[in-house]
């Protein structure tokens, strides 16, 4: 367990705190770049700091203070110009540095305009996301994930904001077991319930054995399921989790809103087939997940909501010193004995983990996971992550989620692309 104190010192994400400073160390995702297509605004709460996002006409990105420096009028319902972002109260104006460029009101040669700044942060693009970074310059290079810079695939990015501590929602990630139990057991007990068909419950396999090690880019866990070896990819390839905050494959973000929330952003990555077009970066799909049923209960009917359910309800801020941790808790462990170590490394001046600043390693960041060990004839839970039309002609199953957050959004735009290669030979005949 923790003490309440080292419960702090991991958990609050506001300026000036242990674990604030390290965040403001890395690029974190605040929104897709279709987000901005129907509203140039956005509002964005990051690390306990309110701010807004918006794209000028010029197509410039920009994040700046929520709150206009002259009267605390809110910019989120601001004028994009050609450059920069003007205030609607009193039409001051600001670029994406925070230089104030315009004071409509103030006489033509005055020099106060130079001596009023807004707070902004750098934003980049990559991959259709929106990423910001508001720690000390020069800022590091945002890094470029093997599934950030794929160049022929279809993308889609489920949102949810969460009541609860970003780091309930990663400790998650270093506890192997839950599989077994959260994602099995549950899933076939919420399917009785529902009175779904036998052929509709899932074989759960038992784990015989969890490994974790620290690797290049943050921790990799290991297992071993019943009927594989340590010869096989769980164990002899691993898992990859992204320090400080996400878990590789599928690729999930887990973004501090502020000590409470955490925007959860789910990425899916898949390569498609030379023959199906991919859809540009600016037309990624945005799905924002519920998180409860029909009822209003929280959702457990598929694997994502069955993670949201355990991470909510352990409270807005997790009671650590309250836990009893066990053998098969050593992941967490050692996940937080990371964060600690990170946390005096920023304190000491230095960069933290995963701080990337020269480009040559920085083209395409190579991840290992046990998809990749599965492809190259290593058994495995896992099936390859590259889509073929075989599996996508599969048809779903009556009990299966349609929600499109559940996974089934690949689906439902190859159909699409079906039905568009269909429609000429229709028209002919």
């Amino acid at each position: 367990m923790l003490s309440i104190k080292e419960n702090e010192q991991l958990t609050r994400v506001g300026p000036g705190t242990p674990m604030g400073e390290l965040m403001r160390r890395y690029w974190h995702p605040i929104a897709a770049v279709s987000q901005l297509e129907k509203e140039p605004t956005k509002a964005v709460r990051i690390l306990c700091e309110d701010l807004v996002l918006y794209k000028d006409r010029s197509g410039t990105l920009g994040l700046i203070q929520q709150s206009c420096p002259h009267r605390r009028v809110n910019l989120l319902y601001g004028i994009p110009e050609q450059h920069g972002l003007r205030c609607p109260y009193h039409g001051w104006l600001f670029d994406e540095t925070g230089r104030c460029l315009e004071m409509p009101a103030e006489a033509p040669d005055s020099t106060f305009k130079d001596r009023v700044t807004a707070t902004t942060y750098p934003v980049q693009e990559l991959g259709g996301l929106i990423f910001t970074y508001m720690g000390p310059q020069p800022a590091p290079l945002l890094p470029r994930w093997e599934w950030l810079v794929e160049e022929h695939a279809y993308r889609q990015l489920d949102i949810s904001v969460l009541p609860c501590n970003w780091l309930q929602c990663m400790e998650n990630s270093m506890d192997p077991v839950h599989l077994e139990w959260l994602h099995g057991h549950l899933t076939n007990y919420v399917h009785e319930r529902k009175g779904m068909p036998p052929e509709s419950r899932r074989r759960v396999p038992k784990h015989l054995k969890i490994g974790f090690d620290i690797f290049e880019y943050g921790l990799i866990k290991r297992r071993v399921f019943e009927g594989e070896t340590e010869q096989d990819a769980d164990w002899a390839v691993g898992h990859p989790v992204l320090f400080p905050n996400i878990l590789s494959n599928p690729n999930e973000f887990r973004v501090p809103i502020d000590d409470t929330h955490t925007l959860e952003l789910e990425y899916e990555v898949h390569v498609l087939p030379p023959d199906v077009p991919a859809p540009s970066l600016q037309e990624i799909t945005v799905f924002h997940r519920p998180l409860t049923d029909e009822s209003g209960r929280l959702d457990s009917s598929y694997i994502r909501a069955q993670d949201m359910l355990a991470w909510v309800t352990q409270g807005p801020l997790a009671e650590r010193h309250l836990e009893k941790l066990g053998e098969s808790d050593k992941g967490i462990i050692l996940y937080r004995r990371l964060l600690k170590q990170q946390i005096e490394i920023v304190e000491d001046g230095g960069d933290p983990m995963n701080v990337f600043r020269d480009p040559a390693k920085n083209v395409r960041i190579e991840l290992p996971n046990e998809s990749k060990g599965a492809t190259q004839g290593l058994k495995s839970v896992r099936k390859d992550g590259v889509v073929t039309r075989a599996k996508l002609q599969e048809p779903l199953a009556p009990w299966v989620n349609p929600a499109p957050w559940a996974a089934n959004g690949l689906r439902y735009y190859m159909s699409q692309v079906e039905q568009a290669s269909k429609a000429p030979e229709e028209a002919r005949s």
